[in-house]
């Protein structure tokens, strides 16, 4: 609202953040000191809720179990948050048990010490396992077992928000479809049953090439240009 002033201005001072902020919480603004950040000094509730995620590899006939617990910073507001706070990992093979414990408790470290940890996803993806990876069903390729953990870690942060999705649109989603099912029909006419059971069980057609930026096993050739069936990736750009 504007003020007319009909006297001479003889003295000012400039006013005070603290006043401002008095004058919005009085207003019925929430002050940034009340919304509650993750911080390293935060203490652990008696009970957190979180997901546990499965990893069956060829590399073990055990599988892995990976527990993402979450912390929940101000519940019941408009600020409310759910933020990853600490992470397990368990299975009956114990070949791997001491770098595996050590993963957990830095992991675990990163977290509460608040701020982005979305780093940690593609820090361990990038770890590839001298002895060479595996493929998962569905023909994705892994690097390692450390890589597949960084998977998890992905899906997990993807499915509290922190992570935002960066899927096809329906326009790209539709187009990829269609040429998916044609590639099929082509495969289903020329494989025999043995390629079609090998092709129906990853989804993809049988002969399809890895995919550099998805590792999925899904690029063929369509319209005379190597396409993958699963990200959309191609060579012709």
């Amino acid at each position: 609202m504007a003020v007319k002033i009909d006297t001479k201005i003889v003295d000012y001072e400039v006013g005070q953040a603290d006043a401002e902020e008095a004058a919005a919480n009085d207003a019925g603004a929430p002050s940034a000191a009340a919304i509650e950040h993750m911080h390293e000094e935060l203490q652990r509730p008696e009970r957190l809720e979180g997901q546990t995620y499965k990893i069956k590899t060829p590399l073990s006939e055990h599988a892995l179990y990976v527990t993402v617990n979450d912390l929940i910073l101000n519940e019941g507001t408009e600020h409310e948050l759910r933020r990853p706070f600490e992470v397990f990992i368990n299975s009956k093979n114990m070949d791997h048990f001491q770098w595996i414990v050590a993963l957990t408790r830095i992991i675990s470290a990163v977290f509460r010490k608040g701020g982005d940890c979305t780093f940690l996803v593609e820090e361990l993806r990038s770890v590839f396992d001298p002895r060479g990876g595996y493929f998962k069903k569905g023909g994705r390729f892994m690097p390692s077992l450390v890589a597949e953990i960084g998977e998890v870690l992905e899906q997990h942060l993807r499915s509290i928000g922190m992570i935002e999705s960066e899927g096809l649109d329906e326009h790209q989603r539709r187009y990829i479809e269609q040429k998916k099912a044609e590639a099929m029909a082509r495969g289903d006419q020329a494989e025999t049953a043995e390629s079609e059971d090998e092709a129906a069980d990853d989804g993809y057609p049988a002969g399809a090439e890895l995919c550099g930026k998805c590792h999925v096993k899904a690029m063929v050739v369509m319209d005379g240009c190597l396409t993958c069936l699963n990200c959309g990736d191609s060579k012709c750009g």
